[in-house]
């Protein structure tokens, strides 16, 4: 019986970098959520509050991502651009989550934006480490 073998460079997903990248990622979500809390409970609308903790997190996360995560050495200006239009990508999906969940079904904003957060750092997981922060053609440690 022959044995089936896979390509010679099949794409791993490095675990060191996802446990970074939850680690960070953590952190970061727990602070911006405690700012979304904050801010709705003070009167600011969970749309808006979404809007501005989303913000905030995007920014502080940039430099965590690019250099203890993934440790990207590429063009900033290039980085910056993907990383904006991950972002974007990343809040359109939140602020449709948060929408549609609150306004149409009726579910407290505050469990659809805890599960926001969740479904929206999976997916900047997979785009930063192939869209925003690749991982460089001769570098195979996410390759066997």
């Amino acid at each position: 019986m022959e044995r089936l073998s896979l390509p010679h460079r099949v794409v791993r997903l490095p675990i060191q970098q996802l446990v970074r990248y939850c680690v960070i990622g953590v952190g970061c979500n727990l602070a911006i959520y405690l700012l979304y809390l904050l801010v709705t409970y003070l009167g600011t609308t969970p749309r808006k509050a979404m809007t501005m903790s989303y913000l905030t997190g995007a920014c502080v996360g940039f430099v965590a991502n690019r250099k203890w995560t993934f440790s990207y050495r590429g063009s900033l200006a290039t980085t910056i651009g993907r990383y904006a239009i991950a972002h974007l990508m990343g809040y359109l999906i939140n602020f449709s989550m948060l929408s549609f969940f609150t306004s149409c079904l009726g579910l407290p904003h505050q469990f659809v934006q805890a599960a926001a957060i969740a479904v929206v750092a999976g997916f900047l997981f997979l785009t930063f480490k192939y869209f925003v922060f690749p991982a460089d053609k001769s570098d195979t440690r996410g390759l066997t």
